[in-house]
């Protein structure tokens, strides 16, 4: 966007002057325009689809380390819980996958499911089920999109 030089004192204002206000104004009225593409809509379980302009919507990326070096078996479990600020109107959408954390990623690190349990206006929780014995380094990446108050 284009950035207005500020007059000097005392500077009397032309017309070319007024022109560069007029231009700025609108490149800003475009760019924060009510279209369609600029809303988010969410479907919460409490309330149905709700929608919000996107630059007002609340979104945090997480990150849980589950486990560092570690020798795991097929078939073990591990719950995770990532704890946020509770300044949601409604539970957010949650989305999480597992990263592989260690230098080289092991057979018993790509072998692995993860599914959330519980996600509320403040907490995520969730658990991973190893499906291949072997060392493992990985962390839980959580994206959360919701609704401020």
């Amino acid at each position: 966007m284009a950035k207005l030089p500020l007059p000097e004192r005392g500077q009397p204002l032309d017309l070319s002057y007024i022109y560069q206000m007029a231009s700025v104004i609108n490149d800003l009225s475009a760019q924060v325009s009510p279209s369609n593409y600029k809303y988010v809509t969410l479907d919460t379980p409490s309330s149905g689809k709700q929608s919000i302009k996107a630059s007002e919507a609340r979104i945090i990326g997480g990150f849980v380390s589950l486990v560092s070096s570690s020798t795991v078996n097929a078939a073990n479990e591990k719950e995770f819980s990532y704890d946020f600020s509770s300044d949601f109107a409604y539970p957010p959408i949650a989305t999480a996958t597992i990263v592989n954390t260690g230098e080289s990623p092991t057979e018993a690190g790509k072998d692995i499911s993860l599914s959330l349990t519980s996600v509320t206006t403040s907490n995520v929780k969730g658990v991973v089920r190893f499906n291949t014995s072997g060392e493992v380094s990985v962390g839980v990446n959580i994206m959360l999109i919701g609704i401020p108050k």
